[in-house]
C-alpha cells in the first residue's frame, strides 16, 4: 500500500506541493477514499482524507482563502 508519510513524517515536502494516495479504510466497511496531503508555499502542511479528489480540492481551497483572511 502506498503512503504519504515516511518514518511518520509527510513526504509532501515541496512548497505548493500535492500528493495523494487512494486508500480503502476498514472502519468504513472498505470504502475507498483519498489521502491527501498539500503543503503550502509558506510550509505549512494541509491533510485530509475524503471520498473524491474534488472534495480534498474543495476543503483545501477552503483552508487556503482561510489562511488569506486571518
Amino acid at each position: 500500500m502506498q503512503s504519504l508519510n515516511k518514518n511518520g513524517v509527510s513526504i509532501t515536502q515541496t512548497s505548493g506541493e500535492e500528493k495523494y494516495v487512494k486508500c480503502c479504510l476498514g472502519a468504513f466497511r472498505g470504502q475507498i477514499y483519498f489521502q491527501y496531503d498539500y503543503r503550502h508555499t509558506d510550509g505549512e502542511l494541509f491533510s485530509t482524507v475524503a471520498k473524491t479528489l474534488a472534495e480534498c480540492h474543495r476543503r483545501r481551497d477552503g483552508w487556503i482563502a482561510k489562511k488569506i483572511t486571518e
